[in-house]
């Protein structure tokens, strides 16, 4: 069965140069203390920066190349989830657009009789009884007898 529609390209040029921007559009404390560990890493990420300034100038307790490398692999790493977060958003909009331009809809189809459809298999019950004190023992209607 062939679909009409055209499947895009995970590298697909106008994502990429939306999700680029995006992603120092991104750079903002608001927006980083959303997600705690990037957050920690964008400020380690501005420390290590202001450190490697202070190397520059001559009072560093390390190398200035060795703190501008560190610096520059936690620009790199904030920069990168930022990336690939405005990548899966601009996936996101794209596929949503695809659909509203086709006319669908999240809700499934109400063409189906209602003996047609599938119940879930959380819907059912468990197939091994009700859950009493014991995970291992089945519940019963009658109480255990002694011996």
């Amino acid at each position: 069965m062939a679909t009409s529609a055209k499947a895009r390209s995970l590298f697909d040029l106008a994502i990429l140069r939306q999700a680029t921007i995006d992603s120092f559009k991104k750079l903002t404390p608001r927006r980083q203390v959303r997600n705690p560990v990037m957050f920690v890493v964008y400020v380690g990420s501005i420390l290590t920066t202001l450190l490697w300034v202070q190397a520059l100038v001559g009072h560093g307790e390390a190398s200035a190349g060795f703190i501008f490398g560190v610096s520059l692999w936690l620009w790199f790493t904030v920069l990168f989830a930022n990336f690939a977060e405005a990548m899966a958003e601009g996936r996101g909009k794209a596929q949503a657009a695809c659909c509203a331009r086709r006319g669908a809809t999240s809700r499934p189809s109400a063409s189906r009789a209602p003996s047609e459809r599938r119940r879930s298999r959380w819907s059912r019950p468990p197939p091994f009884g009700r859950v009493t004190s014991c995970w291992w023992r089945r519940a019963s209607s009658s109480p255990p007898t002694a011996r």
